[in-house]
């Protein structure tokens, strides 16, 4: 059960006014926010223990060191992994995703296939386009119908022996999708292709058990989860780790350096060279423990029960058209009013204290199937209230009726 007024103390930011106004935050799908407990720790390492990690004998650094590790198996519980080298820490999951690319420049060769979504990020598009055009390889797309669901019958034909990487996101940030990643796991592996989901859009959401998913890769973004900037985490399987290369070349990803030759360490350090964001890892921990305090399961009722309310709200305003009708998804709601352009709106909202995401969300082929040059979306999180909801709803008709 959410204590709605307990949690919202958590985040003093939901105090500030905006253009004289009560903050309204519904863009939490781009960023969530912070909650004490989180910017705290950031403020503890700096102000107590700041350190480099893993190489000083020196009791700050021994004391950072020790912090740092111990976040990293908080979010290897979380995600149940099997053991703690396999959460690489990053900068988020873009940092993730062309991790893994960059890895597969060297196992892949001409006419081996790549298998995305019509409804990706940038993010989990681009770097495997440049993938393709390093090895010959040849990029697919599992095509998604007008609800914005994926067509898993096509899906299912497109997968064949010559697949070698499913890439697909967990949830669509533009649609709120969740995607059936099971199956598309089950359908992946049943033709020995290995597969990474992009879970920034889930982990705030939905609980994940990497293990009995039997998921290869998946990555996340710390900023989308409570956490602060500049953070993330990539889990992948010990084995298919063993067979990448390093990403990058540098400190604590080595064994051995001489001018003749270099070893390379072993997992989690042969992808963390050079100092990470530490005060940022400890911090991501942090807030997994935060999370998880609230429970998964409350935060899904909850978040659920301000999604089915908003979106009978938004229905009710003429011309309006939600663009993501799966039955399966997460808090968010795209939303388009006939002849308005979605910058309009989101700028008159804006003067009124409330914060919505216009544009195309960095999911423009998503934008191209609707034939739209974008959306107004909000998304929710446990935070927020169907009070708020009520006031967005209310200044959405007087925008609407300015502009109209």
């Amino acid at each position: 059960m959410i204590d709605i007024n307990k949690i919202r103390k958590d985040f003093p930011i939901l105090n500030r006014k905006i253009n004289g106004n009560r903050l309204i935050y519904f863009d939490n799908a781009a960023t969530s926010q912070t909650p004490s407990v989180v910017v705290e720790e950031i403020a503890n390492y700096y102000y107590n223990y700041n350190s480099n990690i893993h190489r000083g004998v020196h009791s700050l650094s021994q004391e950072a060191t020790e912090a740092y590790e111990k976040s990293r198996k908080i979010i290897q519980s979380n995600f149940n992994a099997k053991y703690n080298h396999e959460i690489i820490f990053t900068s988020g999951s873009t940092h993730g995703i062309n991790l893994v690319a960059s890895g597969y420049a060297h196992l892949l060769k001409k006419g081996d296939e790549i298998i995305l979504s019509a409804m990706e990020h940038h993010s989990n598009i681009v770097p495997w386009q440049m993938l393709c055009e390093k090895t010959g390889a040849k990029l697919k797309v599992a095509p998604m119908n007008s609800d914005g669901v994926l067509i898993m019958e096509e899906y299912n034909k497109m997968c064949n022996k010559n697949t070698k990487l499913v890439v697909i996101s967990h949830v669509s940030n533009a649609l709120g999708t969740i995607n059936p990643i099971k199956s598309i796991l089950s359908i992946a592996h049943s033709n020995n292709a290995v597969v990474l989901i992009d879970g920034a859009q889930a982990a705030p959401h939905i609980k994940i058990d990497v293990q009995d998913l039997d998921i290869d890769f998946y990555v996340v973004s710390g900023h989308k989860l409570m956490g602060p900037t500049g953070v993330g985490v990539l889990y992948g399987k010990e084995k298919l780790l063993k067979l990448l290369p390093p990403y990058q070349g540098g400190g604590e990803m080595i064994d051995q350096v001489t001018f003749e030759k270099t070893t390379y360490a072993g997992l989690p350090h042969k992808f963390e060279a050079g100092t990470p964001n530490i005060a940022g890892g400890i911090a991501m921990g942090k807030a997994v423990e935060y999370i998880n305090e609230i429970g998964y399961e409350a935060i899904a009722q909850y978040e659920n029960t301000l999604l089915r309310y908003a979106t009978s709200e938004l229905l009710k305003i003429e011309g309006l058209k939600i663009y993501g009708e799966s039955e399966n998804k997460t808090a968010v709601i795209s939303f388009n009013i006939k002849s308005i352009h979605p910058y309009d709106i989101g700028t008159i909202l804006d003067k009124l204290g409330i914060a919505v995401r216009t544009g195309h969300h960095c999911a423009q082929p998503i934008m191209d199937f609707f034939e739209i040059p974008g959306t107004i979306r909000v998304s929710f999180s446990f935070y927020n209230t169907k009070e708020e909801i009520d006031f967005m709803v209310n200044s959405i008709k007087r925008a609407k009726s300015m502009l109209g």
